[in-house]
């Protein structure tokens, strides 16, 4: 499909008319207490990493290789009968993980590929039944997780290439999507009752077009996913777990976090999102990757530098939303060196900085040329990722700050500030590195 679309539109052929679905969610959803609680906890955490792991680590050309490569799933359906990561340990995971700072994981129980990566009875297409290794690296790693009192969420793929009940963009002609939704919520519910709590169920695949014949032409529609069913399912099994949806657009009733994929919240840089709202009832959350993939790539060797890393940290939580850090675990169950380096540089970081990260909420100023503010009772932080013209900064509010009470964060040097009726001017020390992070912390 993707071939005749590159095709078509080198030609100027066009394309089939887009049919918009309005998929409305739960009506009048009201968020739970429970689901207010978690969401609040959620933007404490602010740090958190993704994990995409499955058969596709074998081929090492990312998640997409199957799509991608046009590998039949006749034959990709035979690689997990490979599948034996005989140097996976979970535990050593969650430690790499907590010693990065992150306060939660994400990890992929389902791609696009269709293969389950946890033991369900819903299909014998997963982990247990179809490979050598089986153990189920999903329990393994919800125990490890619970020890340590590290979150655990779940990505679920809501389409799949390979079973015949999906209605794929080819016109599948058996598709029955009323049989793949049952499949679905059984899938769902093994999820969230077999591993303990769980913080999020993570959706992704929603933009995917499905082509239905109406009339003699062919149109391109956005899916009716059955969401109300879903999420209420969701809620109902674990009352404080929070949905997440990475369709690219304005969220509906029913979810509790909006994602931002490979973007900072409102910049689209990558192009993916359909909409510019940003959803402040919502905990958001922006997914990006250490390199250039979400699954093992063995020809990937752009990697992202710490400090570039950190920034990236810093400006999402002066936007008021979560990192999602990817890792790629290779076929043999380890997560690649480049990726462990980068995540304990930044746990270094943060044991030393994050005190102005946790816990924190950026509602008192919106980004600036020369940085962001992040608060919590008692603090504001100005973080300083470009030196300020003249080295000062000026807030167009006033503070109650006393002498002293102006400083280098973790320094302690106090820094000269002044103080009217309507706005408070800091200045920020000439030598100061801004390279990664100048923290200015004021006690009010």
């Amino acid at each position: 499909m993707l071939a005749t679309l590159l095709i078509s539109a080198i030609l100027g052929l066009s394309q089939p008319p887009v049919v918009p679905v309005v998929e409305e969610g739960i009506k009048g959803y009201v968020p739970s207490a429970a689901v207010v609680a978690a969401k609040e906890q959620f933007r404490d955490d602010k740090f958190g990493v993704f994990i995409h792991w499955g058969v596709y680590s074998m081929l090492a050309q990312g998640e997409w290789v199957m799509h991608q490569q046009n590998v039949p799933y006749e034959e990709y359906s035979q690689y997990p009968g490979g599948f034996y990561p005989s140097r996976f340990d979970a535990a050593q995971w969650v430690r790499q993980i907590k010693a990065s700072g992150a306060k939660y994981i994400t990890i992929t129980s389902r791609h696009h590929d269709g293969f389950s990566m946890f033991a369900t009875k819903a299909s014998p297409y997963n982990v247990v039944d179809a490979t050598p290794f089986g153990r189920d690296p999903i329990k393994e790693l919800a125990d490890a997780c619970h020890a340590e009192g590290i979150g655990l969420n779940f990505y679920y793929s809501l389409l799949d290439w390979g079973r015949d009940d999906y209605p794929r963009g080819d016109g599948n002609p058996k598709a029955d999507y009323a049989h793949y939704l049952d499949f679905m919520c059984e899938q769902i519910t093994e999820l969230l009752t077999q591993y303990g709590p769980i913080g999020c169920i993570w959706f992704d695949g929603d933009w995917a077009k499905i082509k239905k014949p109406e009339e003699g032409k062919d149109l391109v529609v956005d899916f009716d996913w059955g969401y109300e069913r879903i999420y209420k399912l969701i809620h109902s099994l674990q009352p404080s777990c929070l949905v997440a949806n990475n369709h690219h657009r304005v969220p509906i009733p029913g979810e509790d976090i909006q994602v931002f994929e490979r973007d900072i919240p409102g910049e689209n840089g990558a192009g993916y999102s359909r909409t510019s709202h940003i959803s402040q009832d919502l905990a958001l959350e922006t997914c990006k990757t250490l390199n250039d993939n979400w699954g093992y790539n063995l020809k990937d060797p752009k990697w992202k530098s710490v400090p570039d890393l950190l920034r990236t940290l810093v400006s999402i939580a002066g936007r008021n939303a979560n990192l999602l850090l990817n890792v790629g675990p290779g076929p043999d169950g380890t997560i690649p060196a480049g990726s462990v380096e980068r995540l304990a540089a930044m746990g270094e970081w943060m044991a030393a900085n994050g005190e102005s990260i946790y816990g924190t909420r950026a509602t008192l100023l919106k980004p600036q040329p020369w940085g962001v503010v992040t608060h919590k009772e008692g603090k504001i932080f100005l973080h300083v990722l470009e030196m300020p013209e003249n080295g000062t900064i000026t807030l167009p509010f006033t503070l109650k700050v006393k002498k002293g009470h102006v400083k280098a964060f973790g320094s302690g040097t106090p820094l000269p500030f002044k103080k009217t009726k309507t706005d408070f001017t800091v200045q920020v020390p000439a030598d100061a590195d801004c390279s990664t992070d100048y923290i200015i912390e004021i006690d009010l």
